[in-house]
């Protein structure tokens, strides 16, 4: 029975992919069934061995290193602002990606990363019938986060169509930042962070090539465009004022989506007597119960699937955590799956922001396919699920 649920919830989320497509004549079989196969043994290793599990602690210890690094700048102009033992948002998130994007600038200036490009692009692009940047770019967002990861590739935003630019993004709205898996891992079981981390990864190359399927040739697939010469302190300056942009953009871009979602809920239940959040936990049901939830729990999964859509990820992990005794042990590993992700109405406007403030033009472009995004991003955080149900 389990395995005829996993075949209909596959055939369900293809076929959601596939009403959307750009291209349905230019769907490429092979690669998809080859990631398939491959997100199925990966969700087996990781969720029976401790191996994945020690890797993925690794980078993340090491990031969480970075952070406090990043924490002494932060503490050196803003000590003092924060109530004790408060984290604001503002501070704690958004003020280290000015660190981060300095990393990625020395990256960048002694040509690291377009040997990581390079190398590690190549490798995956055999795998999933996308560009070599594509392969990169998915790799980079599991480390850097949504919006830092556009830095990375900053100098190639205005030579990108658009079809490439929405795999990029799905991409990024795919995965969740090393730097915060530590947060992730104090809320919900650790292995279920390392799965949906991993199989994300794939299950977005895999979205991407039914909604958004396309062939990159050799003159396309630029990953190192010829630049103005600048000094190492040149490129220093550029880069933490472009991550100060990032971080002041993505602050007002969630000002305004957060304050709008939380306008429609009170709306709805004014006229409704449910929130909006909570219908929605309604209509989640049956995507929950197609990725292997028991159908004595799929309302409360549902809401709490919805929840993440609306608000973000962590507002969802306290919504589980609060309910996880009355819920099932499968029932906790498929929802913890779908929410390691950072498709939510939010992240619209954080990678909208991201991008317009490093391109404008190409901002706009982000901001017009948005809805699309996230449906894509969301039809990957169900597939990770769907799998993590069938191993559980």
């Amino acid at each position: 029975m389990k395995f005829i649920i996993f075949l209909a919830a596959l055939a369900i989320i293809f076929l959601l992919a596939y009403i959307v497509s750009y291209n349905k004549k230019g769907i490429k079989f092979k690669p998809i069934v080859m990631m398939i196969i491959l997100q199925l043994i990966l969700a087996f290793v990781l969720l029976n061995t401790e191996f994945g599990l020690l890797i993925i602690k690794g980078i993340s210890g090491l990031f969480e290193y970075l952070l406090t690094y990043a924490a002494d700048g932060i503490n050196f102009v803003f000590g003092g602002i924060a109530n004790k033992g408060e984290m604001p948002f503002f501070l704690n998130v958004l003020m280290p990606i000015v660190f981060i994007s300095v990393l990625i600038g020395i990256a960048q200036h002694i040509k690291v990363l377009p040997i990581i490009i390079r190398y590690l692009g190549l490798i995956l692009s055999k795998i999933n019938g996308l560009g070599k940047l594509e392969s990169y770019n998915a790799v980079a967002s599991a480390v850097f986060g949504q919006s830092e990861v556009f830095i990375s590739v900053k100098k190639l935003l205005p030579h990108l169509p658009q079809h490439r630019l929405y795999t990029l993004c799905t991409s990024a709205m795919s995965t969740v930042s090393a730097s915060i898996l530590g947060a992730y891992m104090t809320m919900i079981d650790a292995k279920y962070v390392i799965t949906a981390l991993v199989l994300n990864l794939f299950g977005g190359f895999i979205i991407a090539n039914i909604i958004n399927p396309y062939v990159v040739s050799e003159e396309e697939d630029i990953f190192d465009i010829q630049e103005e010469k600048q000094t190492f302190f040149e490129m220093l300056g550029e880069y933490i004022l472009d991550g100060f942009k990032v971080a002041i953009i993505v602050g007002a871009m969630l000002i305004g989506f957060v304050a709008l979602i939380s306008f429609i809920n009170h709306v709805f239940a004014g006229i409704f007597g449910i929130s909006f959040q909570v219908a929605l936990g309604y209509l989640f049901a049956p995507f929950a119960f197609i990725v292997g939830v028991p159908a004595s729990d799929i309302v409360e999964a549902g809401t709490i699937m919805a929840t993440k859509l609306l608000s973000n990820e962590f507002v969802a992990m306290i919504d589980l955590g609060k309910v996880s005794h009355s819920l099932s042990n499968k029932t906790i590993g498929i929802v913890s799956v779908f929410l390691v992700s950072f498709a939510n109405f939010s992240s619209i406007g954080i990678i909208a922001g991201a991008v317009k403030g490093l391109n404008e033009k190409k901002g706009n472009v982000v901001a017009r396919f948005g809805l699309k995004l996230l449906y894509g991003a969301t039809l990957v955080s169900l597939l990770t699920a769907a799998i993590t149900g069938l191993m559980l």
